[in-house]
């Protein structure tokens, strides 16, 4: 099954000739704000190979035997040939545990509830674990799924399997068992890893499938070696305990290296915000980068304690769970996220720096309620553009906040607001608006632009003009899993990456996040951003969290539906027309949502990502308003 087995040399005909890469499968493409390329037909189509980015070997025969070429001439010619092995070791983000375990080895590694583990102790669990994935039966290339929140195995499995010489493939919590169902079978997982409040779902995903179809070794993870009350009633759907595991392991393992550095290390399947999930396939020097790449760009210093607040099965916690190995960070787990729970994890283990989406960071300020840390906290958001309202705050209450924007795709954040000292000075309503932006690429990414969908050709940098961003970086994917039509739909000839997503270019370069492509609203002709009219409505002091979608509307098209909800703390709680009074004193009337709906919370997947699908779902199934005349509509 494994299909990544040749020389380093021979990258592209390795590549291409991947199931993983080669199955085919019809995607029901929907419209898009506009199409980055010629629309997809794929009645026309046959099995093709990928059309892919030259951020990873998967070029086109004749560009690949060029690139093989010059480079044979240049090493015969003008340089020393290269060592067979002692420079060509393949990168691999498993490596960053090895040395931990050698120089961080008596300082503590991960922290959950009252169990703290040091780095030698983490790096001998996993080895043991790791030998005991493979005795289980389980081959090199085969996926292995985890269904866990953030615990001491998450962090683990993210070196053991791997270790083990399988892929990685961590599973969205929040799934129900029909999802998981489908995505284990898409994945034709070997063996999954399952936390015991996970059980009944798993248990129940596995029952549906169908019966030609074998089903995967189930191991149940308990709580801090688990009680009889996790584990009675199981003991006929899984094959071993977690901690079994661990204990019944060969100490003295020998973990499987990458023959090279493009074989697949995980397989994260996207949130599924806007559309049906994809499978992604990241290389170990993928993970490698991105991982190096993530903790030079935030500045992280050796040996931090970091608060896992952001779910490590969102694009390995963007990074992280391999980078804290690297600079012999103190991993502080949590397995639930809620303002009280964060609050007190901050508090207790003096935590120095953490991820969240912008949501999750809204959450904790409305919980502290003014209340100022009792030291300052580095946090990275990501996922959405973060309202300015929220930046500011949060600012204010002690958090350093740093502002980055990235893809499952690309692994994690790959553009940063690298801040300027000059900007220090400047008013805090300024400072928050600078650091709204997304920025430019991180210093081990290629490029990142706004680009014409259609041509190609750079937007100008104006801070106005719409463009779909264009990435292009050694992080970038290897593609989607079976799915050959939907990676070159994305990764075209020229190299680029094409996200979906709509921006603007600044004049000093700093790119900035207008949209994703299907939360754009056409009302009347007029191109909305449904993330400036959220940005207006988190102003609003009364407003905790909001969303902007589109409403059908046979006049207009498409209007502004917002969703709102409300603080706990107010005491006298706006109405729907004081919500659009408060848009119509700071945006153009055309923007103000025609509607409001009040929620007391809103959708979020487990990242913090609110969910629009359902929220657009809801929209349209709202009672079509009373009917008034055109006149009245073009005034409003």
């Amino acid at each position: 099954m494994y299909p990544l087995k040749q020389s380093p040399a021979n990258y592209n005909s390795r590549l291409l000739s991947s199931p993983y890469l080669q199955e085919t499968h019809t995607l029901p493409w929907k419209k898009s704000w506009k199409p980055s390329c010629k629309k997809f037909n794929s009645r026309a189509a046959t099995k093709c190979i990928i059309q892919p980015s030259e951020s990873v070997p998967l070029m086109n025969k004749k560009s690949v035997e060029s690139v093989v070429q010059e480079t044979e001439r240049l090493t015969e010619h003008k340089v020393l040939r290269r060592s067979s092995a002692a420079n060509s070791t393949p990168l691999t983000p498993i490596g960053f545990l090895e040395r931990a375990a050698v120089v961080y080895g008596n300082c503590s590694s991960v922290i959950h509830n009252e169990k703290t583990y040091t780095w030698s102790e983490t790096h001998a669990r996993c080895v043991r674990l790791a030998s005991s994935i493979v005795s289980l039966g389980v081959k090199k290339g085969d996926v292995v799924s985890v269904v866990a929140p953030n615990i001491p195995a998450m962090c683990e499995l993210h070196f053991a399997v791997p270790m083990a010489g399988a892929i990685l493939n961590n599973v969205n919590l929040r799934l129900d068992a029909k999802a998981i169902s489908n995505l284990l079978q898409h994945s034709e997982s070997k063996l999954v890893f399952v936390d015991y409040q996970a059980s009944s779902s798993v248990q129940e995903a596995v029952s549906l499938f169908p019966p030609n179809l074998q089903t995967p070794i189930l191991v149940l993870i308990t709580e801090d070696n688990g009680d009889d009350n996790q584990i009675n009633g199981n003991d006929d759907h899984y094959k071993m305990i977690y901690e079994k595991m661990v204990e019944n392991g060969d100490a003295g393992f020998k973990w499987i290296r990458p023959d090279s550095e493009w074989e697949p290390i995980t397989l994260n399947y996207t949130s599924g915000t806007t559309s049906s999930p994809k499978g992604v396939l990241h290389s170990h020097r993928g993970a490698f980068l991105i991982a190096m790449d993530s903790l030079l760009d935030w500045s992280v210093p050796k040996q931090p304690v970091y608060l896992w607040t952001l779910p490590m099965f969102h694009a390995n916690g963007w990074s992280y769970a391999w980078g804290m190995a690297a600079v012999g960070g103190v991993n502080v787990c949590l397995r639930r996220v809620d303002g009280p729970s964060i609050c007190e994890a901050l508090r207790k283990h003096k935590v120095t720096h953490m991820c969240g989406a912008p949501v999750v960071l809204s959450m904790i300020t409305n919980y502290l309620g003014g209340k100022h840390l009792d030291s300052s906290v580095q946090i990275m958001t990501a996922g959405a553009p973060p309202p300015v309202a929220v930046l500011g705050l949060a600012e204010k209450l002690g958090f350093i906040v740093s502002h980055g924007y990235g893809l499952t795709e690309t692994g994690g954040p790959v553009v940063s607001c690298t801040w300027k000292k000059e900007w220090n000075n400047l008013p805090a309503l300024e400072r928050a608006k600078l650091k709204a932006r997304q920025g430019v690429a991180t210093t081990g990414f290629a490029e990142a632009d706004v680009v014409e969908p259609e041509t190609g050709a750079s937007v100008k940098r104006d801070g106005t003009t719409n463009g779909e961003i264009v990435l292009k970086g050694g992080s970038v994917m290897l593609g989607y899993l079976k799915d050959p039509e939907g990676t070159s739909y994305c990764m075209k000839d020229n190299g680029w990456f094409y996200t979906g997503d709509v921006g603007v270019m600044h004049p000093d370069g700093y790119l900035e996040v207008k949209d994703r492509s299907k939360d754009i609203i056409i009302c009347g002709g007029e191109i909305l951003s449904s993330v400036e009219m959220e940005s207006v409505l988190y102003s609003q002091p009364a407003v905790k969290e909001a969303a902007v979608v589109a409403r059908p509307d046979t006049f207009w098209g498409e209007t502004p539906c917002a969703f709102v909800s409300l603080k706990e703390d107010v005491k006298d709680k706006p109405t729907e027309k004081e919500i659009r009074e408060f848009c119509k004193a700071r945006m153009p009337l055309y923007m103000v949502p025609r509607t409001v709906v009040f929620m007391a919370e809103l959708p979020k997947t487990a990242t913090g990502k609110l969910q629009k699908f359902l929220l657009r779902d809801m929209a349209k199934a709202l009672p079509p308003k009373s009917i008034v005349s055109e006149s009245d509509k073009i005034n409003d």
